[in-house]
């Protein structure tokens, strides 16, 4: 197989990287800090923020559409529309870069907010109370649950070992228990597997926080 190298490009990780420079047919490789992939960002390091930021402007301007070009203001028909092209925006492959800082939390869940709104006759009402739908960070936590489920009982091609330990210590309860690891870094105690496993619900579904 022949690379491109135009395309072919270096990210350093970590604090102690040596950043070494990498060369290809002789030319140097782009050095970068912040790279799509499958269409999430991964940042050098390690954190969601920028991502969210992308998905949130990418979601903002499907909302701006929906609203510009659906005349009706039926809430069954602008709530499937949201479902349909807004919402898949925030919440595609989210296992992957559920963000665990408030203020990211707090931009996705600004769309939802904004769409809201668009119901007049619902503004006057708490932000909370305007739609019976749940809150993105919810819908975060049952994807992650979702995802669980799939590589635990063998309906997903990511082998358990390659996630997750096996607690077997104790005889009670059932045999998939998740042991929970020790973790240092922000980083790996919000990493998926390790957030699954104290994984709650954060509030009621309406508005989580």
């Amino acid at each position: 197989m022949q690379f491109n190298v135009d395309k072919c490009k270096v990210m350093h990780i970590g604090k102690k990287n040596p950043l070494y420079t990498y060369k290809m047919n002789g030319s140097k490789l782009e050095e970068v800090t912040t790279e799509k992939d499958l269409g999430v960002y991964i940042s050098n390091d390690a954190k969601p923020s920028v991502h969210c930021q992308q998905i949130y402007l990418k979601a903002n301007r499907m909302l701006g559409f929906v609203k510009r070009n659906i005349i009706s203001r039926h809430p069954s028909i602008l709530l499937n529309m949201y479902k349909s092209f807004v919402r898949p925006h925030l919440e595609y492959c989210s296992p992957a870069w559920s963000p665990h800082y408030q203020k990211d939390k707090e931009l996705l869940q600004r769309v939802q907010h904004r769409f809201t709104r668009m119901f007049r006759h619902l503004r006057q009402l708490d932000y909370c109370t305007r739609l019976d739908i749940w809150s993105l960070e919810e819908r975060r936590n049952r994807a992650d649950l979702i995802k669980v489920f799939n590589i635990m009982t063998g309906f997903s091609s990511i082998s358990v070992d390659a996630f997750f330990e096996v607690n077997k210590d104790g005889t009670r309860g059932h045999t998939l228990k998740l042991a929970k690891h020790r973790s240092n870094k922000d980083l790996r105690h919000h990493f998926f597997s390790e957030r699954v496993v104290n994984k709650h619900r954060p509030t009621e579904h309406g508005c989580g926080h």
